[in-house]
């Protein structure tokens, strides 16, 4: 946005100091004038009776005095003043040189202000902060992108593939292409709508309204169960009410991704999924855990990066596109959530995801 050119804050400073210091020089002068005046006014005579004397003479000796003592004020003040601004403002210079980098696009320098801590120390790390943050959004951004249009390309190359071999054979089974090609393209639809769904819940463009989270833990349940019977893998819901504030929709897309996956990426036989809900002091918790081979810290710390995909914990018939957790996270993030993974020790993750709490008599009114 244009502006007009106005003075510096360190000019500014200047003649805020400087006036200052004359007003103080003009209140001590004329404190000092009343205070000799008044004395030479009264005056004794040689029988020790007090007389009036003129002041003429005295204003006009004092007054070229105070004239002198304003004029040298005015000066020190200005050059007091600049040198003093000067070095009060000192350390926005970086700031302003890190904001004018970070513009251009450059989010890797960091001011690093010196000195002990005061208003421009907090500002500078606040900076800082906001820059690391930023570059590391970034990054994450860049990685999704690339990602995507590599998950994109995939299917799309594919059924290039396909129909490039059924134009070459003319005799081949038209019924298996045909069922071959809707495989990929249902992939696509559903890596899209991934991914839709993932630029939604980072815009928070939703609607909020009362949402209990045991009842959506019931309903993923109820959805997946014949999913779980498949593989037979059982599942355990249990739990209190559990209200906050969010979207229903996608409070549900969140809820059936954990169920989901803990259910394709389980034991192959015998295995369990446990669906809890409870109520802390000011939130809300959903813990979903299941068994499994056992996961390190650090592999947990990955999952839910999107399109991280362990080979060895992925089935063919229910892989999806590799966004499960990635929508979980920010889905809970665009509620003000926390999501933890926690390796079990047995084998298995637990998986935490905790959003305010909504008092059930609030959310009666909001309903």
């Amino acid at each position: 946005m244009a502006r007009e050119s106005g003075p510096s804050v360190r000019l500014k400073l200047t003649l805020s100091y400087a006036g200052f210091l004359m007003l103080a020089g003009v209140l001590l002068l004329a404190a000092v004038a009343l205070v000799l005046l008044k004395a030479r006014w009264l005056t004794t005579n040689e029988q020790g009776a007090w007389v009036r004397s003129p002041g003429t003479e005295f204003l006009h000796s004092f007054a070229p005095v105070a004239a002198g003592a304003m004029a040298f004020l005015l000066v020190f003040g200005l050059l007091g003043g600049w040198i003093l601004a000067g070095r009060m403002l000192a350390p926005m210079a970086p700031i302003t040189h890190a904001a004018r980098m970070a513009a251009r696009g450059s989010l890797s320098h960091r001011i690093r202000l010196p000195g002990r801590k005061d208003e421009f120390r907090e500002l500078a790390d606040a900076f800082d902060a906001m820059l690391e943050q930023l570059e590391a959004h970034v990054a994450e951004q860049q990685r999704f992108a690339a990602n995507a249009s590599h998950e994109l390309r995939t299917p799309l190359a594919i059924s290039k593939t396909l129909l490039d071999v059924a134009r070459t054979d003319p005799g081949r089974d038209p019924g298996e292409l045909v069922d071959r090609l809707s495989a990929v393209n249902t992939r696509a639809i559903d890596l899209t709508e991934a991914l839709l769904l993932v630029s939604r819940a980072e815009q928070r463009s939703f609607t909020r309204e009362p949402v209990d989270l045991s009842l959506l833990a019931e309903e993923a349940t109820e959805t997946l169960l014949p999913l779980a019977e498949k593989r037979g893998v059982t599942l355990e819901t249990s739990g209190d009410v559990t209200p906050t504030t969010g979207s229903h929709t996608l409070l549900l897309q969140l809820t059936m991704n954990l169920v989901h996956n803990a259910i394709v990426h389980n034991l192959p036989a015998r295995g369990t999924v446990r669906v809890t809900t409870g109520v802390r002091p000011a939130s809300v918790v959903l813990t979903v855990e299941n068994t499994g081979e056992q996961i390190s810290p650090q592999l947990a710390a990955t999952l839910t990066e999107p399109f991280r995909r362990g080979t060895d914990r992925i089935q063919s018939d229910h892989a999806g596109v590799g966004l499960g957790l990635a929508i979980v996270k920010t889905i809970t993030q665009a509620h003000d959530g926390t999501l933890t993974l926690t390796p079990r020790p047995a084998g298995g993750i637990r998986i935490t995801v905790e959003l305010p709490a909504t008092s059930p008599q609030a959310a009666l009114r909001e309903g």
